[in-house]
């Protein structure tokens, strides 16, 4: 039975992609800080398992302790993803530098703790493959979400370097950029209103990226591209989720910077 392990999979993309691979008969460890009564509108049939084991991915310790137990069950991993993270929300100037560190810390640094828990095992068997969840927020940053966009920006520069350190291991690095999927992380966003006076397109801007967010792609969609990471033989580097997205990004390598900054301000404002 093949093995995968992902962070945050006890709510939207996360949940999704944890019981598709275990509707494929894969083994499933959901590491959360929620989710031991994980209780899913798609359960997993028999072929597979879903299992929880507790992770706070901004506690190094509890990293380390999640990946021990699972190592308590399994003799190997397949399959990694980094899919833990949140958003916050509001205009540059007033966010308070603890929301933006504790953005930064959940997001890209709960990345780092997990991908140095996970990797000596990975290096030992020497074979695997690790996907993290970005954003297309990370190509083209989003106005008033700055911080969540600098840190999936940040995640696909590590992914990108770790690439070619584990190489040798036999192991694989994917990004995964998923562009607006309708799931509860759109309630979840921790949004701040102080400095909307200063910045009065501030709310517009963030009623229309909720907007987008709830007519967005079902997580299920996202979950059937992690499992093609996960299965084909030679994965990318990196992947956009949704033609529509594929399109936008790759229009961005291609018009000048400028317009397209301008583009989204028009979008935005």
């Amino acid at each position: 039975m093949k093995t995968i392990v992902i962070t945050g999979g006890s709510s939207g993309i996360g949940k999704a992609t944890a019981s598709l691979f275990a509707e494929r008969g894969w083994r499933v460890f959901e590491l959360s800080r929620h989710g031991a009564e994980r209780q899913d509108d798609q359960a997993p049939s028999t072929q597979g398992e879903v299992i929880h084991v507790l992770c706070d991915v901004c506690s190094e310790e509890s990293c380390k302790q999640a990946i021990g137990e699972v190592m308590k069950q399994t003799d190997h991993v397949d399959v990694v993803i980094s899919n833990a993270g949140y958003g916050i929300s509001g205009p540059i100037e007033f966010t308070k530098i603890a929301d933006a560190e504790h953005q930064m810390d959940v997001n890209f640094m709960g990345a780092v703790r997990f991908t140095q828990a996970v990797l000596p095992q990975l290096r030992q068997q020497r074979h695997g493959r690790i996907i993290y969840t970005s954003s297309v927020a990370a190509q083209l940053p989003v106005p008033y979400q700055a911080f969540y966009s600098a840190s999936k920006a940040a995640i696909n520069a590590m992914a990108l370097a770790l690439a070619n350190e584990v190489k040798d291991f036999n192991i694989s690095v994917s990004i995964m950029m998923p562009g607006d999927v309708s799931t509860g992380f759109t309630d979840a966003r921790n949004k701040s209103t102080e400095g909307e006076d200063v910045y009065p397109s501030a709310n517009k801007a963030i009623a229309n990226m909720e907007r987008d967010e709830r007519a967005g792609m079902a997580p299920r969609q996202m979950a059937e591209l992690f499992y093609h990471i996960a299965t084909c033989i030679s994965p990318r580097p990196q992947y956009v989720g949704g033609f529509g997205y594929r399109v936008i990004c790759l229009l961005d390598r291609i018009l000048p910077k400028r317009l397209v900054n301008w583009i989204e301000h028009q979008l935005y404002s």
